[in-house]
């Protein structure tokens, strides 16, 4: 996993967890790896995927059984979702809407160009490994 500079390296942990389950890696219901595994994995220092851990379960992602680890609890996808599009909505889209305003840049313009990166994306998600 490659670590950007500007979020805490515990949220980009809860984010790649996320991630893994949005794109169907991770079932509901299913053990994560250990910390320690995890810590390993990513290269990290245990605390800080316990500290990872720690918010997912606040959040009611993941929950914890005492001596047999992490898991996604039932509800985990929708949560990730809803909390994910509200992230959008609240911090993405009014940095885009500033940058428009100062650039100039029309909504329609936006849209044509977001309706043609999906697109393309998902072409290239459904296209037959060659």
């Amino acid at each position: 996993m490659e670590f950007q500079n500007n979020n805490p390296i515990f949220l980009q942990i809860v984010d790649w967890i996320c991630d893994k389950v949005l794109k169907g890696e991770l079932q509901i219901g299913q053990q994560l790896p250990s910390v320690r595994d995890l810590a390993v994995q990513l290269e990290v220092n245990p605390n800080t995927v316990q500290r990872s851990i720690e918010r997912l379960i606040a959040q009611d992602i993941v929950v914890t059984q005492r001596g047999k680890g992490n898991y996604l609890t039932a509800d985990a996808f929708s949560r990730i979702e809803d909390f994910r599009r509200q992230r959008l909505l609240d911090e993405a889209l009014p940095k885009l809407a500033d940058e428009m305003m100062l650039l100039g840049v029309k909504p329609a313009d936006v849209a044509d160009a977001l309706g043609n990166i999906i697109s393309r994306r998902q072409q290239a998600i459904t296209a037959p490994a060659q």
